[in-house]
């Protein structure tokens, strides 16, 4: 399978990795349990989806705790991948980019996910109180301390420019110039899926012109895109798709045509492809800088995701990808 590299690492099964984020975060806090959970992250990396990604927020901090688990047992299975630089409160997240709170921030995380070292370390947020350069700076001597191999930055944006894309991430590309005048950016890690393409307006483009890698969140469209979910069904409260735009009943069935579409591209692989690999094949033909992160807390679709990376979409198939509606949403 390609292999696809952040920094100096090289990852494999052509590079769809695995969000850990839905084992203790946003989703459905009563079918997070920790045993079936590690037993997902076992078979990713028995499939070769060796890119996990986490964050010290998602929690908080439990699943590092988590992962750490299986990292004790096989770290060189592994490309870790977690986030600094959002707090979280009892109703609220916030900031923090203080150099000396960095620091810290990378201390504890190593030490919850048992390892020595972070394969790719991301600013999740930027602090609006202190200059990026100064926050970058302090993840950049980490590198130089060998707590860490490479640094990446998340996206941020605005949902007003989502229909067209156009100047979506433009407050990111600001971000990316200053710090990468600082060290290095080897990774960008932004929303990118068949119902939320902007990305590829400019983000990715600035991107693949300078070799550094796109993390694809939410490939699946937090689930929607997989076929599995009914529309009207409801989620739990605590399950961000609660109060997402997209998970009305009304605009779930708005935007059915989006996978039945990706079921009729599935059939003409075979009858075993499933809506959901064709959404994560489509994503990693958008260029040989992407890497998908599935999120999932089950061990039947990390399996599912990984093969994935497999299915090669023919020029047709992209063709009737293009030609699928735009997702709405209550911001339409």
């Amino acid at each position: 399978m390609e292999r696809r590299t952040i920094g100096t690492g090289a990852l494999s099964a052509g590079a769809v990795g695995l969000g850990c984020m839905p084992m203790s975060w946003a989703y459905s806090g009563s079918r997070q349990r920790g045993e079936e959970s590690l037993r997902a992250v076992h078979r990713a990396l028995d499939l070769g989806s060796d890119l996990l990604d986490t964050a010290d927020m998602y929690g908080p901090f439990t699943n590092e705790l988590l992962l750490g688990r299986v990292l004790r047992e096989r770290r060189a299975d592994a490309f870790v991948s977690t986030k600094a630089g959002l707090l979280v409160g009892d109703q609220h997240i916030v900031a923090n980019g203080r150099p000396g709170y960095v620091r810290r921030a990378c201390d504890a995380s190593l030490r919850r996910l048992q390892t020595d070292v972070i394969d790719l370390y991301q600013l999740h947020r930027a602090d609006p109180e202190v200059p990026v350069e100064e926050t970058w700076g302090a993840m950049a001597d980490l590198v130089r301390a060998g707590k860490v191999r490479a640094l990446g930055l998340c996206a941020v944006g605005a949902r007003g420019g989502r229909r067209s894309g156009n100047g979506l991430y433009d407050g990111t590309l600001r971000q990316l110039k200053r710090v990468q005048q600082v060290f290095p950016v080897s990774a960008v890690q932004a929303e990118l899926s068949v119902w939320s393409p902007e990305a590829l307006t400019a983000l990715l483009p600035w991107c693949t012109e300078r070799g550094i890698g796109f993390l694809a969140a939410m490939p699946l469209g937090n689930g929607f895109l997989t076929g599995t979910l009914t529309p009207g069904e409801g989620f739990e409260p605590d399950d961000l798709r609660a109060r997402h735009p997209r998970f009305t009943a009304e605009m779930m069935a708005a935007n059915q045509p989006l996978v039945a579409g990706l079921r009729r591209i599935a059939r003409r692989h075979g009858e075993d492809v499933t809506p959901a690999q064709v959404a994560l094949a489509w994503v990693l033909a958008q260029g040989p800088q992407v890497i998908a992160l599935p999120g999932t807390k089950r061990e039947r679709w990390a399996r599912e995701n990984a093969a994935a990376a497999a299915l090669r979409l023919t020029l047709e198939d992209l063709a009737e990808v293009a030609a699928l509606p735009p997702a709405l949403g209550s911001w339409d």
